[in-house]
């Protein structure tokens, strides 16, 4: 039987995942595009093995902006696939229907699935399914891909669909298609017919990509270049906004012609909700509640009985009580038992053992996201960043990056202001990712256990740092500028998919687990051997090492902050490699001072001997302030394009982290923990004064007063 294979394409929101899950169930398997990161799904129908349906990353249009983007549309014009399978939110046609157009484009066969039409009824309205299908030239099918309606039939529809056929394409103004129509002929040698109308729109909105794949001549391209400025002539705009408003035009006309609203009068239950989550007053303080409550089940109660029993039973007695034993019994070196022992049990269990917590926050964050909670977020800290100057489309990598920092970062790409993107990629790894929260549930447990408001705080730190960042940054010449708006849809609220969040929870503590058992696996057994080993490779005492001569020249720096041991400065450069590793080289240092294998939970007492409170939270702030791991300085490094805007965005975030850090423990070791008023707390307050001007009393020259200084003339 011939084998087929469907590209599924849709919007974010539509309802994809969910058709994707019930069509493959398990019988899915995941992977990277090949040379980038975005994550790669295909499976097989479960009641036809010979059709693989291959999951696009979601995205809004196939122009060449976001990486998701230029994924879809390189694999769509790459022949792969049979036909299209578009999944569009049917309570949001009109948005949905412009990536349809650009589907129809490729010359692909496209079956349209409307999918939510339980919704649309719920909405009183409905649609003429077959005007729809007759104007698009394409099958239509009403579907419910949470009732698991009509499935089966799309499968079916794409399974009869002649994919010799004639492609149809959508009609636009006869100006454009006499364009169209003379650029395509210019590629008459070059494309295959069924490609030329794709390949010539992308040629008419002047995508550079297309005309690096293509071997035009010169006189091909002059050619070209004139057909395009003549239209442009003719429509007095520019080519890309005239095929833009072209396809509105087409949709526009369309739904005129196959919506039937029956009642408009009645609110839903969606806009009865947003009137109090999105209330001026009220967002703010519900949010923080939100977020409260999804710590405290996380780091507090739920997930803490989890990570309780896997540090002290599991890497506390079960392991080394059965590993320890077997070892003396093969006769195994002392130094191969330490570093067994001591080294990777006590460094990756060290870590694991809060894999319960994270699971835990997993699956809260994705009900909230699955539900459409976090995208009213979105749109409520828009309104507070905009009176701080940063752009209401910076929320969005910040949210990417609470999972991880480095598709946050390139999620800034869909900024448009230069300054704004720039301005994001400084910030966005301010906001706690899935690595550092270990650090959190790490200073949160030793230091201030049964207190439910630090994990949470750890939160709000990023998101006020990242506000102050956006007044300060915004005065400075670099940054200077009007942010852009911000456009977001706001999807209905529905009832979470378990499935689909139980799948986010497993793929992310999955990739969790994959990073313990080799990045911070390594990173354990390397500072084991630093922690052992002098420079002449002759074991000694952990404090003759290399590892604490290493920590104990760079300690000092860290002294006004409280935390100028050497074990903690360590922790903070194998930060650099994997946030993760600051509690796997806890974990190893002080099960080491211990003489025995210490899960997390039990070298907390050990912490508390080291550093104060005040200490251990001025620990945590600059953790989660300062540079990132490796792998998101280097997304930084591809995003700033250049050195000099990469260091500038190191050096912020250090600084910054360092000028925080020390007014936390200052301040509090003076106020809180009736420490002596020294130096340093001087110091403290002479930056919080500094940033006290800088933020609300400072007001930079505007350009007009610059220039008009400038054109003074010096006596």
């Amino acid at each position: 039987m011939e084998k087929m294979e469907f590209a599924l394409a849709g919007n974010p929101n539509c309802g994809k995942t969910t058709v994707f899950n019930a069509l493959t169930g398990a019988k899915q398997y995941v992977g990277n595009w090949p040379g980038v990161t975005v994550e790669r799904k295909a499976g097989y129908v479960k009641k036809n093995k010979t059709i693989t349906l291959q999951d696009l990353p979601g995205i809004y249009s196939l122009a060449p902006y976001t990486p998701e983007e230029i994924i879809a549309r390189d694999y769509l014009i790459s022949g792969e696939p049979t036909a299209i399978l578009d999944i569009v939110d049917a309570t949001n046609i009109e948005r949905n229907l412009y990536l349809t157009m650009q589907l129809m484009e490729t010359g692909l066969p496209v079956i349209l699935a409307m999918n939510m039409m339980d919704v649309v009824t719920k909405q009183h309205k409905s649609f003429n399914l077959e005007k729809l299908a007759y104007g698009l030239g394409l099958p239509v099918i009403g579907i419910c891909a949470l009732k698991n309606k009509g499935l089966d039939t799309m499968i079916a529809k794409a399974k009869a669909l002649n994919t010799t056929a004639e492609p149809h394409y959508p009609q636009y103004d006869p100006r454009l298609e006499t364009a169209l129509s003379d650029i395509q002929g210019q590629l008459h040698n070059l494309i295959p017919a069924h490609r030329r109308r794709w390949f010539a729109i992308k040629l008419f909105e002047r995508d550079s990509l297309v005309l690096d794949q293509l071997s035009l001549t010169a006189e091909q391209q002059l050619t070209i270049a004139a057909i395009i400025t003549d239209t442009e002539q003719i429509f007095n705009d520019d080519s890309e906004s005239i095929i833009i408003n072209e396809r509105y035009n087409f949709i526009s006309k369309l739904v005129q012609l196959t919506l039937v609203q029956t009642d408009n009068s009645k609110m839903n239950t969606s806009d009865r909700i947003d009137q109090i989550v999105t209330n001026r007053f009220l967002a703010l303080p519900i949010f923080a509640t939100v977020m409260w409550a999804v710590y405290y089940l996380s780091i507090q109660t739920i997930g803490a009985l989890g990570t309780n029993w896997v540090n002290d039973t599991l890497f506390g007695q079960l392991i080394p009580n059965g590993l320890i034993p077997l070892l003396e019994k093969w006769q195994v070196a002392d130094w191969m038992q330490s570093l067994l022992v001591d080294g990777i049990i006590s460094g990756v269990g060290s870590v694991i053992g809060f894999l319960p917590q994270l699971m835990v926050l997993f699956l809260c964050l994705g009900l909230l996201e699955d539900c459409g909670y976090m995208a009213r977020i979105a749109f409520v800290l828009d309104r507070l960043f905009r009176k701080f100057g940063l752009s209401g489309k910076s929320f969005i990598p910040m949210l990417v990056a609470t999972g991880c920092g480095v598709p946050g970062i390139m999620a800034s790409r869909t900024i448009e202001n230069q300054n704004d993107r720039r301005m994001t990629v400084m910030v966005t790894t301010f906001m706690p990712c899935s690595a550092k929260l270990t650090i959190i549930a790490l200073i949160a447990g030793a230091f201030f256990p049964g207190h439910s408001w630090v994990a949470p705080s750890a939160y709000f730190v990023g998101i006020i740092a990242i506000v102050l960042s956006g007044v300060f940054l915004k005065k400075t010449r670099l940054f200077a500028g009007d942010e852009t708006p911000f456009i977001m849809e706001l999807p209905l609220y529905h009832l979470p998919q378990f499935g689909n969040v139980l799948r986010q929870v497993w793929d992310r503590s999955r990739s969790f687990v994959k990073k313990a058992g080799t990045i911070i696996f390594i990173s354990c057994i390397i500072i084991w051997l630093l922690a052992n080993f002098n420079y002449k490779f002759q074991m000694v005492p952990e404090r003759q090492s290399i590892l604490a001569g290493i920590g104990s020249f760079i300690a000092v720096i860290f002294a006004p902050l409280g935390f100028g041991n050497w074990r903690a400065a360590v922790a903070i450069l194998t930060g650099l490699v994997a946030k993760e590793n600051v509690v796997g080289t806890f974990g190893v240092l002080f099960s080491k001072q211990a003489n025995l294998a210490e899960s997390s939970r039990q070298i907390w007492p050990l912490m508390r001997q080291a550093f104060t409170p005040a200490a251990g939270y001025a620990f945590l702030t600059f953790n989660l302030l300062c540079a990132p791991c490796f792998a998101a300085i280097g997304a930084i490094r591809k995003e700033m394009g250049d050195a000099k805007w990469t260091l500038t965005a190191i050096g912020y975030q250090c600084v910054l982290a360092y000028m925080v850090s020390l007014i936390v423990y200052q301040l509090n070791h003076w106020l809180l923990e009736n420490g002596p008023f020294t130096l340093g707390t001087g110091i403290g307050l002479l930056f919080l004064g500094l940033c006290i001007y800088g933020l609300f009393i400072y007001k930079p020259r505007s350009k007009a007063v610059e220039e008009q200084l400038t054109t003074i003339p010096l006596p």
